[in-house]
């Protein structure tokens, strides 16, 4: 009997464990309203849009992509599309105040849904122009592109 308890017990730290290490979901490729797009694009337009980057203080300070301002998302809510944005915070009014203005927000790849998260949220708030680096900062740095 003790070796059947034991073996529960080995048994249910081993699910316990994976729990605690299983994947994180993956952000969608899409959603309405927002443009996706990758490395390459925002090189080639860094200097024709307001770069955004929603990860937390200490990560922009480490590195970055040059020129990007730090605003940061920070997340309450589900990683899941139906997100329920009244539990995050995002200081939107830190953003162009004319909703034309051509915007890039990106966070630290397909697994952070900060980016995505803050993209939905200007696009509900009216802006028309949101791009999405949804491969984020990972992306930017396999390219070789430069950081600060």
């Amino acid at each position: 009997m003790k070796k059947i308890i034991t073996l529960l017990v080995a048994l249910s730290l081993i699910l316990v464990a994976n729990l605690a290490l299983a994947e994180k979901p993956i952000t969608p490729e899409t959603t309405d309203g927002v443009i996706t797009v990758g490395a390459d694009w925002l090189k080639s337009n860094i200097s024709t849009v307001k770069v955004y980057d929603v990860r937390k203080k200490g990560e922009y300070v480490e590195n970055h992509i040059p020129g990007a301002t730090n605003v940061p998302y920070k997340e309450k809510s589900a990683k899941n599309v139906d997100f329920d944005s009244s539990l995050d915070k995002f200081k939107i009014s830190k953003l162009p105040a004319d909703k034309n203005t051509p915007v890039v927000v990106y966070c630290n790849g397909i697994k952070c849904w900060k980016s995505y998260k803050s993209a939905v949220t200007l696009a509900k708030a009216g802006y028309t122009k949101v791009h999405w680096l949804r491969g984020g900062f990972p992306e930017w740095q396999k390219q070789g592109y430069p950081v600060e």
